[in-house]
């Protein structure tokens, strides 16, 4: 018996759920936004979060945050500066650096997600106990704990 021959019950496993649910708020947040007409992603939604936190984070430590590459984060950016959500500045003490701001039109747009953000935490919990979301909550960290365990391993 070889290694393509092990069956495995996709359907029972903790990454399948992960994995449809993480698409169905996809999904949710990508239709909300343009019926609302917001010409947003959920990964914009996130720079934008982020920023709102944080403004003038340095562009690596803002790919560092939303967990992207710093290329992928690169191309996100280019696309949110042509929408004008977000500016791009050189550090004044190294010029090597880019530090990220959000721009007025950024600020609305952020400001009217959070309904839509609020609005889906209710589904999401409807007729869930407090203490199993907090179970959730932190089954889902050790499970990210365990994943980077292997990936520092593997780099």
């Amino acid at each position: 018996m070889n290694n393509l021959d092990i069956l495995v019950d996709f359907d029972s496993s903790v990454g399948r759920w992960i994995g449809s649910t993480a698409k169905m708020v996809d999904n949710y947040l990508h239709e909300a936004f343009q019926s609302e007409g917001l010409d947003l992603s959920k990964e914009q939604m996130v720079v934008l979060k982020k920023l709102h936190e944080n403004d003038g984070l340095i562009q690596n430590e803002l790919a560092y945050l939303t967990l992207r590459d710093k290329s992928s984060l690169a191309r996100l950016l280019a696309k949110m500066e042509r929408k004008n959500y977000i500016s791009r500045e050189q550090d004044e003490f190294d010029k090597r650096v880019n530090r990220v701001f959000l721009t007025e039109t950024g600020r609305i747009t952020f400001r009217q997600t959070r309904p839509i953000i609020v609005g889906l935490k209710k589904i999401m919990e409807k007729n869930i106990k407090e203490e199993n979301i907090y179970q959730l909550i932190n089954t889902l960290e050790r499970i990210q704990k365990n994943i980077s365990s292997v990936e520092s391993q593997i780099n």
